[in-house]
């Protein structure tokens, strides 16, 4: 993979007056004559099998494929180094002489970026399968056409031809941004290497997640038997006893405690050398879990990061850090970053607890928390308009009398560049909420602050709900303005919040306020 050494625009192709053509040829000398497989005019289509520099040019290999579907191979002699894998449409000019043209993909090559597919902001990822180097006229600055095959979005498998000034090595990976319909701005290296990686964790975290309450009803169920090792039984008692109840969520203190424990920084807690410190963290308590789980660590051992790695590396799989191969999981990655996650059970725990299948349990625990981070990450981006969206993703298992509730967290800050003065402008933030809580049934929630004004909507599925919740939203809107807030649109509907191919920075709420 090469370095781009700059993050300058580029331009789709023009679509050319003869498809599949480029508009400037070069000629080839044949090292051998074509003994009649071409008559003079004549066209055939060519590919670069090899290449090799020689002292004044550079030597090619080209595979003819002639109209019948015969195919021959060819040795010439070219002014310039032509890539291998390079398609070409070659015409004979005599008997030792061709006019070679780079083919930009035939008619699928697109040639312009259709901006409902493909919404401004998006990154693009793709691989350069070939090049050819062109020049101006007036200028002598070297320009080259590039034919790139897409990794990701729902154009994967498709090319896309490009013009750019940036000498882009066959075979090397490329991230851009779609700026417009025919116009890409290239991402540095390291960033496209994080969104790379990021793309595959993602979706390798998403395929092994489970939901939090399974693991949660398995451990009420087994948490009383005698038979329990005393170890894993003061993991469990540990764990089920650091979550939170409603009340401490309901105070402003309570929920930054809660969300502080949450498992969402633990990372960043070990890296600051809090390894020892950290009874009530949710994933934390679920590595201690799974270190008394696995054979092999020992009970009592202090929890560290070095044997937090090592029980998670034995508790989850070790992914494949293949990336091409991993880059068309798209509908993977993209379920992964739906808000809420959808409920995923893994398996029941009935009758003796099976510490086998309470392994399993835990490690799919550990991965839904995982895809939560990781979602984070890929959540928090700069939009077109310059304007830095940070997304926090978590999930938090709430006390309700003798139920464990996952509740599901996401906030989001949106902080607009400085103005033309040189200030800050006002942030805007977000806040959603998901969870299952009885009699109420499946309930979301979306909230909006800007410049001290909220507003909210609501989606329960049930029709009762629907009907409890609009009888206290003027109760909800007097509580609000006497905490200090201006109150917006408060509404609640029957359902669930509309889901799209919209982008994350797309569904910023109106300004009621500007």
């Amino acid at each position: 993979m090469s370095e781009i050494g700059s993050a300058r625009p580029v331009s789709a192709l023009p679509p050319s007056g003869r498809p599949g053509a480029a508009a400037s040829d070069l000629a080839l000398k044949l090292l051998q004559p074509l003994q009649g497989l071409l008559a003079s005019g004549e066209t055939a289509q060519a590919e670069v099998i090899a290449l090799k520099e020689a002292a004044q040019s550079f030597q090619v290999l080209l595979k003819l494929t002639l109209e019948n579907g015969r195919q021959t191979i060819l040795q010439a002699s070219s002014p310039r180094p032509l890539a291998q894998g390079t398609a070409l449409a070659v015409t004979a000019l005599s008997e030792t002489r061709l006019a070679v043209a780079l083919k930009a993909g035939g008619d699928a090559a697109l040639t312009s970026l259709d901006l409902e597919q493909l919404p401004l902001g998006t990154l693009l990822q793709g691989k350069v399968v070939a090049r050819e180097q062109l020049v101006q006229a007036q200028s002598q600055q070297a320009v080259y056409k590039v034919l790139v095959k897409l990794l990701n979005t729902p154009l994967a498998g498709s090319k896309l031809a490009l013009e750019t000034p940036l000498p882009l090595p066959l075979g090397s990976l490329i991230s851009a941004q779609v700026k417009g319909s025919q116009a890409l701005s290239f991402l540095p290296l390291n960033t496209r290497l994080d969104q790379l990686e990021l793309s595959q964790q993602l979706t390798s975290q998403q395929s092994r997640q489970g939901s939090l309450e399974g693991l949660l009803k398995a451990l009420q169920g087994v948490q009383n038997q005698n038979a329990l090792p005393d170890g894993l039984r003061g993991s469990i008692d540990k764990l089920l006893g650091a979550l939170p109840d409603a009340g401490q969520l309901s105070t402003a203190k309570g929920l930054g405690q809660a969300l502080e424990n949450s498992g969402l920084f633990l990372e960043s807690k070990l890296l600051g050398g809090q390894g020892g410190a950290l009874p009530a963290d949710l994933k934390a308590n679920l590595l201690r879990l799974v270190s008394q789980l696995l054979p092999g660590l020992p009970a009592g051992a202090p929890f560290t990061a070095a044997n937090a790695g090592a029980a998670l590396a034995q508790a989850l799989p070790a992914f494949a850090r293949d990336i091409l191969g991993n880059l068309g999981q798209a509908g993977a990655r993209q379920q992964a970053l739906r808000f809420p996650l959808p409920s995923r059970l893994l398996q029941s725990m009935e009758g003796e607890a099976d510490l086998e299948a309470l392994l399993k349990l835990a490690a799919a625990a550990i991965a839904r928390l995982q895809t939560h981070q990781l979602s984070s990450l890929a959540q928090s981006q700069t939009g077109p308009d310059g304007n830095l969206l940070t997304t926090w993703q978590l999930e938090l298992p709430m006390r309700h009398q003798q139920e464990l509730v996952p509740l599901q967290v996401k906030i989001q800050r949106d902080e607009p560049q400085k103005d033309s003065a040189g200030e800050h402008k006002e942030m805007l933030w977000r806040v959603e909420l998901a969870f299952d809580l009885a009699p109420l049934g499946p309930l979301q929630v979306q909230a909006q602050l800007a410049r001290g004004s909220l507003s909210s909507r609501l989606w329960a599925e049930r029709g009762s709900t629907v009907a409890l919740i609009d009888s206290e939203l003027q109760t909800l809107r007097e509580r609000l303005t006497a905490a200090g807030l201006a109150v917006g649109e408060l509404s609640c509907s029957q359902g669930t919040p509309p889901q799209g191919p919209r982008t994350s920075l797309e569904q910023r709420w109106v300004d009621e306020t500007a």
